[in-house]
């Protein structure tokens, strides 16, 4: 039986696809029965993904010079405090102070890392032109459903549809009921969330497909040519209705993303 620590150092290089046959199947017989690392494996997944996908804006682009500057003010700060700090002779304690909840955390780090650069490459990158290209649009919001979903995970979201629906009307003024029928099409109902993307904030309404995550996105005042884009490993089938769009994410065949779009934009109002 592998422990945690064991599989710590073996996270990085399994995503990377660099570990051999051994290592490799370890890793997937531990994450398969400790919710913790697969959470960490799938956040770890998602920044990997992220930056291969964003690797030629990276290159092409320059990060806005607000963002220079600010990343300059850092490393400034960084340096003084670096200079104030006491050497290591004076820093000598005799033992590590229990601290309560400290192990939780250090497990969460992974995660928290991988949000935090999801906010950063979204901040610098993709906050420009998601008005003009689906693509890039269906790329941040796969992101989003593979962070929230990396998120629930750990906490265990667990919404009734009474719930969801009171928060769409209270957080959009959408006055919504969840598509009747829904356990016969396979998808079961996990929560609800609000993401930003690079226009403003959208609903999130999280499901699981035959236990498969499936998000469903509802970007108010916006309007855009149906259609299904390809990207980060996921299909984003994408529709308007009224003065809303809504997108569909899930890492299915794009058949079935396609029927799974009918249906909801068939049952929604």
């Amino acid at each position: 039986m592998s422990s945690c620590s064991s599989i710590d150092p073996l996270v990085t290089p399994y995503v990377d696809g660099e570990l051999g046959d051994t290592d490799r199947i370890l890793v997937e017989q531990h994450t398969l029965r400790c919710p913790r690392c697969r959470t960490r494996v799938a956040a770890e997944q998602v920044v990997r993904e992220l930056l291969r996908e964003r690797k030629p804006a990276f290159c092409a682009s320059e990060a806005p010079v607000t963002l220079r500057a600010h990343c300059a003010q850092m490393a400034a700060l960084r340096a003084r405090a670096e200079r104030a700090e006491p050497s290591p002779s004076v820093l000598q304690p005799t033992s590590r102070p229990f601290l309560p909840g400290v192990a939780w955390r250090g497990r969460l780090m992974p995660l928290a890392a991988a949000m935090m650069l999801t906010i950063i490459v979204g901040g610098a990158f993709l906050y420009q032109a998601t008005e003009g290209s689906s693509r890039l649009l269906a790329a941040e919001l796969a992101a989003d459903h593979m962070k929230c979903f990396a998120l629930n995970a750990v906490l265990g979201t667990d919404q009734s549809a009474d719930s969801v629906q009171s928060s769409m009307a209270s957080g959009f003024g959408w006055n919504m009921r969840l598509p009747a029928g829904s356990e016969r099409e396979g998808l079961e109902l996990v929560g609800s969330r609000t993401c930003l993307y690079g226009e403003g904030k959208a609903a999130h309404i999280m499901y699981r497909h035959n236990g498969r995550p499936v998000s469903l996105f509802m970007l108010p005042r916006s309007a855009r040519p149906e259609q299904v884009v390809g990207v980060l490993g996921h299909e984003c089938a994408i529709w308007s209705s009224g003065d809303r769009t809504f997108v569909l994410v899930a890492r299915e065949a794009r058949p079935d993303v396609e029927r799974l779009a009918a249906f909801v934009h068939a049952a929604l109002p």
